[in-house]
């Protein structure tokens, strides 16, 4: 519960990052506040280490702070012209949404990145 409370309270004190269409069609975090009906949840983990091979650093930026902000542990590493962003987050985690359509684009996104997701009505 306080981890959820934490999530929430970063991801509504934090700006967005990205319009939904941007870096890999990253929903923004506006989009996630503490004020959001209670039945738009969506629920999401990833026990497993996953990488993302980048080739721009802002990028891969911007992914690895969305993922932190979401609860993650995140390492960036940059080699052979590229940078991985490595990333998992074992425990289960919740974004409460504004709306339906919201919660579908984190689900989608959240699934890209290979989390396992729960979407509450």
């Amino acid at each position: 519960m306080y981890r959820m409370l934490m999530i929430t309270a970063a991801l509504t004190l934090l700006p967005a990052l990205a319009s939904p269409n941007a870096i890999a069609n990253e929903p923004t975090l506006a989009a996630a506040n503490e004020l959001a009906p209670a039945d738009e949840i969506v629920r999401y983990r990833l026990t497993d280490w996953k990488a993302k091979h980048i080739h721009d650093a802002k990028k891969a930026d911007t992914i690895a702070k969305t993922l932190k902000k979401l609860g993650c542990e995140v390492t960036l590493s940059e080699h052979n012209g590229h940078m991985d962003v490595k990333y998992r987050c074992p425990e289960w985690h919740e974004l409460k949404l504004n709306s339906h359509d919201d919660a579908h684009k984190w689900e989608r996104w959240l699934k890209e990145f290979h989390f396992t997701t729960e979407h509450k009505h």
